[in-house]
């Protein structure tokens, strides 16, 4: 999977259902292997919960479907 497909997924998270954003960035190391994820909030929630980028690891990501991503933070 490529990482612009996993942007268009919003990111949930399953211990509260709190919608996280999308996907913006990735830290990659120098093999290749995803360090952890970046999510941006959607512009509504930032303004309304105050919300800042989410940093995640790749290990956290419990499921990948059609429209959204979930993991366990």
């Amino acid at each position: 999977m490529l990482l612009s497909e996993l942007q268009s997924k919003d990111i949930i998270n399953i211990k509260d259902g709190n919608n996280l954003g999308r996907i913006i960035d990735a830290k990659v190391d120098n093999s290749g292997k995803i360090i952890y994820f970046v999510a941006e909030p959607k512009k509504l929630i930032r303004k309304v919960t105050r919300m800042s980028d989410v940093s995640f690891d790749f290990d956290k990501i419990k499921k990948i479907g059609e429209d959204v991503i979930l993991v366990d933070l």
